[in-house]
């Protein structure tokens, strides 16, 4: 998956020297706050070991990281920039993803946004990202605004794109806004290009998912694009993360 020539900060992300900062606090999982290149550049990331991961019994060993970087795979894809520019690559603690740092107020995450009628639109957004990649850790935490031009970015993709249904997330509060005309173009589009061996979001998907969990996220991509609006909260299973922030 490596970045396109064009693609400044993936590139810096795949090849710069990583150098680590700190520990983040209260995270289930080996996450390190690491210096990208010089420390001139001012430019911070979030890196995640694989062998940092805490197992779990309903997703392979191993491949969160992976998951996080096919989180971004997709985003781009659908041009909906709700990931962070993340790449696999090694790091100090071997392969791992890295994902750049958002500049954010960790006072300002989903539950503090949700009544601002500004970030509805975003947040709608990013409920439906979430349930196209199955997301099943969608905290309030997961959701920064950035400090430097106020979008809203997710983060946390390490529980995605299991087969069988897990969708857990905070945000349930929007049952009733639509979805965008474009949104369902992009997802069309995507469950075509998932249909075509050749297409590069398949080859960069490929190595990061199961043949399975991409068979499920066309079928996903497909039905999504034809509902009109958020749905409400499942009544037969929890449809919370735990805890919620």
């Amino acid at each position: 998956m490596a970045p396109s020539p064009s693609d400044t900060v993936g590139t810096l992300l795949a090849t710069a020297e990583l150098t680590v900062r700190g520990f983040v606090a209260n995270a289930s999982n080996h996450t390190l706050l690491i210096q990208v290149g010089v420390p001139e550049d001012g430019t911070h990331a979030i890196y995640k070991p694989r062998r940092g991961e805490r197992p779990l019994w309903d997703f392979p060993p191993g491949t969160l990281c992976q998951r996080e970087a096919a989180a971004w795979v997709v985003s781009d894809f659908l041009g909906w920039q709700v990931v962070p520019r993340t790449v696999l690559r090694e790091g100090p603690m071997g392969l791992g993803s890295v994902q750049l740092f958002v500049p954010h107020d960790p006072e300002e995450h989903y539950f503090a946004l949700v009544g601002d009628e500004r970030y509805h639109d975003q947040l709608a957004r990013i409920a439906t990202f979430d349930l196209l990649v199955n997301n099943a850790d969608r905290k309030g935490s997961h959701v920064l605004r950035s400090d430097v031009d106020d979008r809203l970015w997710g983060i946390d993709h390490g529980l995605t794109f299991h087969p069988q249904t897990k969708l857990r997330t905070v945000i349930w509060d929007l049952p009733a806004l639509r979805l965008r005309a474009a949104w369902h173009a992009d997802l069309r589009r995507l469950a075509s290009a998932l249909g075509d061996a050749v297409q590069p979001v398949t080859t960069q998907l490929e190595a990061l998912l199961s043949v399975t969990e991409l068979t499920v996220l066309r079928r996903r991509a497909e039905l999504l694009a034809e509902i009109d609006c958020l749905p409400d909260p499942p009544a037969d299973r929890r449809p919370y993360p735990w805890p919620p922030l």
